[in-house]
């Protein structure tokens, strides 16, 4: 019994350590464990805020469908979790990915560690697709056909982030999809399987969100601008030079703020979601690196497993923090503070 209980705890602060790092401990081949490293779900925690959001948004509305919304929160994490697979997949086809480029340093890459094979990979993609595919058909029963394009876009968007012929990441366009995935199609389109309707108003309050999400991408590509560019990469750091993509990414943060303010006075966001003020302190931990250039090496234990990113994890751990608080505020909003609805 005693034997059980220590192989499961175990078994959970393994998970726990992926979950947080993106790295498994070494010797962890659990399923759970390498499905986690897979799909890197190290990060679905962007996704399961704007679900969220998208939940709260649509507190009190008439004809809110929980269950809908609860389908839709389901397929916007699957869709997240093919993306990620079919990115690795098109990364490493392209030959864009390589033993020693950052995508296979700072977590194992599924196919260059040999943890999956190329096959089950794209099994692993398809299956997700399949799934998310049958939660669109539900949905747009139940919906209407703007599923269909909530769906299709997202999907589309997400493979052509590096798949040919589009390759949006290769020409700059990589953060302008992400701004559009995680704002207006997963916050809108959750909001709209849940409520049947999708206003001006709603798209607008999804994008200070999306944008932290930008701000996430934006890091994550400064770190890689000394691969990227002789790769021919030109992502938005790699154009604007890496000085200058901090600087947009301290402004993008900041904008989130003040994103926040103007929905408000709008009326596209009850007031208690002014409460992410508070966030202003880590915003200013934060800020003082994105000031100085990337240090040479790990400066200790905690950013050891995701070297050589540096940015990408402080503008995470900034989106993180003020996420939680931005999601309380909307909480009291919808339920003590009258919502948009009641």
């Amino acid at each position: 019994m005693a034997q059980a209980t220590a192989a499961h705890r175990s078994r959970i602060s393994t998970w726990r350590r992926t979950l947080t790092t993106g790295n498994p401990p070494e010797g962890a081949t659990d399923v759970v464990t390498r499905w986690i490293v897979l799909t890197r779900a190290a990060v679905a925690p962007m996704t399961v805020t704007a679900a969220a959001i998208a939940a709260l948004l649509a507190v009190g509305h008439p004809d809110v469908n929980w269950l809908y919304w609860g389908l839709a929160a389901v397929g916007i994490l699957l869709a997240h979790a093919a993306n990620n697979l079919m990115n690795d997949l098109a990364d490493t086809q392209t030959g864009t990915d390589e033993v020693d480029y950052p995508r296979a340093l700072y977590a194992p890459h599924p196919i260059l560690s040999g943890m999956i094979t190329k096959r089950g990979l794209i099994t692993a993609a398809l299956v997700v697709n399949a799934l998310d595919l049958v939660i669109m058909i539900v949905l747009t029963v139940a919906r209407g056909w703007p599923i269909v394009a909530f769906a299709l876009a997202g999907f589309l968007l997400s493979y052509a982030y590096t798949a040919p012929p589009l390759r949006l990441k290769r020409i700059g366009l990589g953060e302008l999809d992400v701004l559009l995935v995680w704002g207006p199609l997963m916050v809108g389109g959750t909001y709209f399987a849940g409520t049947g309707e999708i206003t001006w108003g709603i798209i607008a309050a999804s994008l200070p969100y999306s944008l932290l999400c930008v701000t996430v991408l934006m890091g994550k590509h400064i770190d890689k601008i000394d691969w990227d560019i002789p790769k021919g990469i030109r992502t938005v750091p790699v154009l604007l030079g890496e000085r200058r993509a901090r600087v947009v990414t301290q402004a993008m943060m900041l904008l989130f703020y003040f994103g926040v303010a103007a929905c408000v006075i709008a009326g596209f966001l009850p007031w208690p979601t002014l409460a992410v003020v508070i966030g202003l302190g880590r915003l200013a931990f934060v800020w003082q690196y994105f000031h100085e250039p990337r240090p040479a090496s790990p400066p200790n234990d905690v950013m050891a497993p995701l070297w050589p990113l540096w940015f990408a994890p402080m503008a995470f751990y900034h989106l993180r923090r003020v996420s939680w608080i931005y999601i309380l505020g909307l909480a009291v909003g919808a339920f003590v503070g009258g919502g948009l609805y009641f």
